[in-house]
């Protein structure tokens, strides 16, 4: 690769992460690396390159991983053919698998998993009447490990025995965000202000949102434009 082309695309990331060339020198040299920020400049003018250790450790840095693709344009088979995004849409769903401590190589030393997201909770009692759930800010930041699957994006506290016997009051149930449920899921729904945990029924009749328990009767929608699909249950 050409100097100047090298340079092009190191000063191109660089950017894009926000980093002046003085910082980058900064953070190289707390990293061992003496330089000078005129240094960064000359690489990126293509005046001069790095020496490989100076290279792998901007790349370290700058928080390049898929170097041969985003250098040389020869990604391995699994990234090949995918755009910048779509590469980094990879290496983000491989950090989600490597933080949730469910695929961790035993091989290696503990702990597992330590690494852990966190997630909105809201309260649905709390949250009756108040709007759509998700513009609200009054929920509790909360840690999630491996035991909260991959896919939820936010969990609620659900209030009253209406669901039982699957689901119980003050239990945390955690939810994928989804614009659309299929009929007989369970999730949830604003409505009118309000906010439910139930089952969806969407026949040629119209929505219903249903029970578990049969001794409480369905919630009928009758405004369409006032139904709001939240989320599903997380898998």
């Amino acid at each position: 690769m050409a100097n100047n082309r090298l340079g092009e695309i190191l000063c191109s990331i660089r950017k894009k992460k926000g980093v002046s060339q003085r910082e980058l020198a900064a953070l190289l040299s707390k990293r061992g690396v003496r330089v000078t920020n005129q240094a960064v400049s000359k690489w990126e003018s293509g005046a001069s390159l790095p020496n490989a250790i100076q290279f792998l450790i901007i790349c370290d840095i700058l928080e390049v991983v898929d170097i041969s693709g985003i250098f040389n344009n020869k990604s391995y088979d699994l990234l090949k053919g995918l755009s910048e995004e779509g590469r980094g849409r990879v290496f983000e769903y491989a950090d989600m698998l490597r933080d949730s401590g469910l695929f961790d190589d035993q091989r290696l030393p503990a702990p597992y998993g330590t690494k852990l997201r966190t997630l909105p909770v809201y309260n649905l009692e709390a949250a009756s009447g108040k709007g759509r759930l998700l513009d609200l800010t009054d929920y509790v930041p909360t840690k999630a490990g491996h035991e909260v699957p991959l896919s939820a994006n936010f969990g609620v506290v659900i209030s009253g025995d209406s669901m039982e016997p699957d689901f119980h009051s003050g239990q945390t149930v955690w939810i994928k965000q989804q614009a659309k449920l299929e009929h007989g899921d369970i999730g949830v729904f604003t409505y009118d202000g309000n906010t439910y945990f139930k089952r969806l029924r969407d026949r040629v009749g119209g929505i219903r949102l249903q029970s578990i328990d049969i001794n409480y009767p369905d919630i009928i929608v009758t405004e369409p434009e006032a139904f709001v699909t939240v989320g599903k249950i997380a898998e």
